[in-house]
């Protein structure tokens, strides 16, 4: 699969179900989130936020739900909710390191593009020991749309000094490799078990699909 990155001149990886193991807190986040207004988690809601970012997702549960808190103290609540996990339990996947080490040690360069939140991708690398290897980190949030809407590939591959036409992005959700796909890049889509049943879909859509990232190296 070590072809896959002929040409390739930077790497962008989607965090959760990408780099790290982490997809599946989100739903437990949710559950106990909602729980605390009454309200139990309905089947359509993981779906529907897929791709956003962390002030849209906030954004669609406030208007959807009726909740009173401010965007920034519903953001701030999941941030507290999420900070021992994301310290604690969640893992690289596999494969990850080396491939980072590979890409540092053939003089490409790397991002992240993620709609998680800066306070947890910051925590969460750096507690994994891998920010270093990484030349651009952004959120959605800093860009107008989350995904599928290019904008924070784009906006990545900018950071990087790279065209969008020389990079390989990793993805584990349709949306993300939409949004991959959108910016013009190759996309490789990553197997991951909370997005299951997309697996023929991002198969489908993206331009490469691996079971782990140790295929690539």
């Amino acid at each position: 699969m070590q072809n896959i990155l002929n040409d390739i001149k930077a790497v962008v990886f989607d965090l959760d179900g990408t780099l790290i193991d982490s997809m599946w807190l989100w739903e437990d986040i949710d559950v106990d989130y909602l729980k605390k207004f009454g309200i139990e988690l309905p089947k359509d809601l993981q779906p529907a936020i897929s791709g956003m970012s962390f002030t849209e997702t906030a954004q669609y549960f406030k208007d959807r739900f009726g909740i009173t808190d401010s965007i920034e103290e519903i953001k701030a609540e999941w941030n507290r909710m999420a900070w021992e996990k994301y310290a604690n339990e969640v893992p690289l996947k596999e494969g990850v390191k080396e491939l980072l080490e590979f890409i540092k040690k053939t003089g490409r360069k790397a991002g992240i593009a993620t709609s998680n939140s800066r306070e947890l991708v910051e925590l969460v690398t750096e507690q994994l020991g891998i920010s270093a290897y990484f030349d651009s980190i952004r959120t959605s949030c800093d860009v107008k749309k989350g995904k599928p809407s290019p904008d924070i590939y784009l906006l990545v591959a900018k950071d990087l000094e790279v065209p969008p036409e020389e990079c390989l992005v990793f993805e584990d959700v349709v949306q993300g490799v939409m949004a991959g796909k959108s910016a013009g890049m190759k996309v490789c889509a990553v197997f991951d078990q909370a997005s299951v049943a997309d697996t023929q879909a991002k198969q489908e859509l993206a331009d490469y699909y691996v079971e782990s990232i140790r295929e690539v190296i």
